[in-house]
């Protein structure tokens, strides 16, 4: 086999490898932060490509996505210009696991992105494969790719998300393959492992895509999109979308026998597939081989863009060969007569073990040598391009000499990501859920523009004038908020004549305006009839209002809990300690706390394996570390 001529092709300050969702935000922040990036990618056809489902957002996700645009990210951005129907989740609950989500137009959402790699300055987008990370001493120096460039960098982020060695099963059959038909990266993966990091394999899958001409849409119910829809970005003032309809059908028990019938076909069932799969987002072998008792699965018909035949068919992912899936398909109703425009498969590849990782995403091995999104375990575009952010923001702090970004677990979600998959690692590809964060309350997607522009302001990234939108909002929550605590409604007959008619108790003493929105059937709306100092307060500010004073009592709670969280977070612990020589610790213990090398006693506490003894041993130490060092300083 013939080799390339290698030959240098430049010098940058951050190269991003891989222009997925993590590579996209990790390239742009580093750019827009100042430093000369280059963004290399397996094709340029693949940039943000949706590999799977044609939407952003979702439970859990939503709320990322919405901390990825208050640090000044650009996904929520991008889907907001591109999305072709919007739904807010769970609004039968309360407003923490409210939770955003966009059909995307898949096509024009890639085009978005792209542009917006290649209009950026500072930012030079190329195709090609990397094969090998430089490193030397210690330090990562460049990379090199399959034709022979080699390309040095102060820090280097790899964000190849389901491309290293990535393996194709359809059936018996399996090939090496990238997701969507595109090719794999073969050898960077050798690359890493010779460098030192412990690889592992997951896999992930994908539905069919079928024709809309060939479903009978009604056989179906249609799922529309919201009449008012909410923006993913605080910048987004308003939105006026053409919506475009999504559908629901069910599996049923001729299509659950098919599957049945089949299953020693399933490479999975078959034992041909030995990676972990998500498991919050099984195939359909796996609902109707877990799930005997149920009679019928949903299945989403969605539509892929405005400009295309193809649908997704969200809930009948499968790894069952061709003719066994067409079968399948051709059982649920509404599809009997369905065309498949792309087959379902599943993808098997490389990704490393997290717990090698900083909270920064910084190697530890390795220094200025970041990870983000899959190659971290994760699963989903979301989760990948908020690690991608957090990432290219590091990076740049890095060679500045600058403190790293670490959203703790009652910052962000993004904090509990990041925490669970470097603090406890994962088996199986990590997903974001709501229930995933101990302090939801205080961190819902309404407010992430409170709780992160400031952040990103301070790291150079939120623009100017996303900081000073967020300084308008926050000082007319603040106001108002006041305003109303001292505002006092007396019990006259004009003030319980109106309280009457809208279906509330009349006063009988006099009450704060604050104290009386606490009242479960009273919104903040209604009470524009009887408060004429009301001043003009934009749609977002009246919904931070209402929220915070009616959880009021329950967010104080929340904070008492963050403060005493924050204690032990902030009880930092070097990486120069080795654990076997603090005596107490248990054998079990002194090994993970080595191995993970906490940041602070607050992570450490969160290692499985590390029990409330050993943190008070811990503690113990810190505090004789502290006074020896304070009878030096005496001596």
């Amino acid at each position: 086999m013939s080799r390339a001529i290698e030959f240098f092709a430049g010098k940058y300050d951050v190269i991003v490898v891989g222009a997925g969702h993590a590579g996209c935000e990790a390239a742009i922040a580093s750019a827009k932060m100042g430093k000369e990036t280059l963004i290399l990618t397996m094709s340029l056809d693949a940039v943000a490509l949706l590999a799977c489902n044609p939407s952003i957002g979702g439970t859990g996700k939503g709320h990322l996505v919405k901390e990825i645009d208050a640090l000044g990210g650009e996904m929520g951005i991008a889907i907001d210009e591109t999305m072709i129907q919007s739904r807010m989740l769970n609004t039968s609950k309360g407003p923490a696991v409210h939770s955003l989500r966009a059909q995307a137009d898949k096509f024009e959402y890639q085009n978005k992105m792209k542009y917006n790699l290649e209009d950026q300055d500072n930012l030079d987008l190329r195709q090609g494969e990397v094969t090998e990370v430089l490193v030397e001493d210690g330090k990562v120096k460049g990379v090199k790719t399959r034709t022979g460039a080699t390309y040095s960098a102060d820090s280097v982020i790899i964000a190849t998300g389901t491309y290293l060695k990535g393996r194709i099963f359809i059936g018996e059959l399996n090939y090496e393959g990238g997701p969507n038909g595109f090719f794999p990266s073969t050898e960077l993966s050798d690359s890493l492992r010779q460098i030192g990091f412990e690889m592992r394999r997951f896999k992930t899958g994908t539905p069919a895509r079928i024709h809309s001409k060939s479903v009978d849409f009604s056989k179906t119910e249609p799922q529309h999109g919201d009449e008012e829809i909410i923006p993913f970005s605080f910048m987004t003032d308003e939105l006026n979308v053409e919506q475009i309809p999504c559908y629901l059908t069910y599996t049923n028990e001729k299509t659950h026998q098919i599957i049945l019938d089949n299953i020693g076909r399933s490479p999975m069932y078959a034992g041909d597939m030995e990676s972990v799969g998500p498991r919050y987002c099984p195939s359909i072998e796996d609902k109707v081989v877990r799930f005997t008792d149920k009679k019928r699965h949903q299945v989403f018909v969605e539509p892929e863009g405005r400009h295309t035949a193809e649908m997704y068919v969200q809930g009948m992912s499968t790894t069952l060969p061709e003719d066994v899936l067409l079968e399948m398909m051709r059982s649920v109703e509404g599809l009997e007569n369905v065309k498949i425009m792309r087959g379902a498969y599943a993808i098997e590849y490389d990704c490393i073990d997290p717990t090698q990782l900083k909270l920064s995403l910084e190697s530890k091995a390795v220094e200025n040598l970041f990870f983000a999104g899959q190659i971290n375990g994760t699963s989903g575009y979301e989760e990948a391009a908020s690690q991608g952010l957090v990432a290219g923001i590091n990076s740049v702090l890095k060679l500045d000499g600058r403190e790293p970004l670490i959203l703790d677990r009652s910052e962000a979600y993004i904090g509990v990501l990041i925490d669970d998959l470097v603090t406890k690692g994962t088996e199986e590809p990590y997903r974001m859920m709501t229930s995933r964060s101990e302090y939801r309350l205080t961190l819902r997607q309404d407010n992430a523009d409170l709780r992160l522009t400031e952040k990103g302001y301070s790291v150079g990234l939120a623009s100017e004038e996303r900081y000073r939108r967020y300084l308008e909002k926050k000082q007319s929550l603040e106001d108002e908020l006041e305003r109303l605590k001292n505002y006092k409604l007396t019990p006259n007959a004009e003030v319980n004549s109106y309280l009457e008619s809208i279906n509330t108790t009349p006063l009988k003493t006099p009450t704060s305006m604050y104290d009386f929105i606490k009242r479960p059937e009273i919104t903040y709306d209604m009470l524009s009839g009887i408060d004429p100092e009301r001043p003009e307060l934009k749609k977002e500010v009246r919904m931070q209002v209402e929220i915070q004073i009616k959880y009021d009592g329950y967010i104080k709670k929340q904070t008492i809990q963050i403060d005493q969280f924050r204690k032990l977070e902030h009880k930092k612990l070097s990486e120069e300690i080795d654990y076997s020589e603090i005596k107490g610790l248990r054998l079990e213990a002194r090994q993970k706390l080595n191995d993970i090398k906490p940041e602070s006693v607050g992570q450490a506490s969160r290692i499985s394996g590390v029990s409330p003894a050993d943190i008070n041993v811990l503690l113990i130490y810190l505090e004789q570390q502290n006074r020896n060092r304070r009878d030096r300083k005496d001596d």
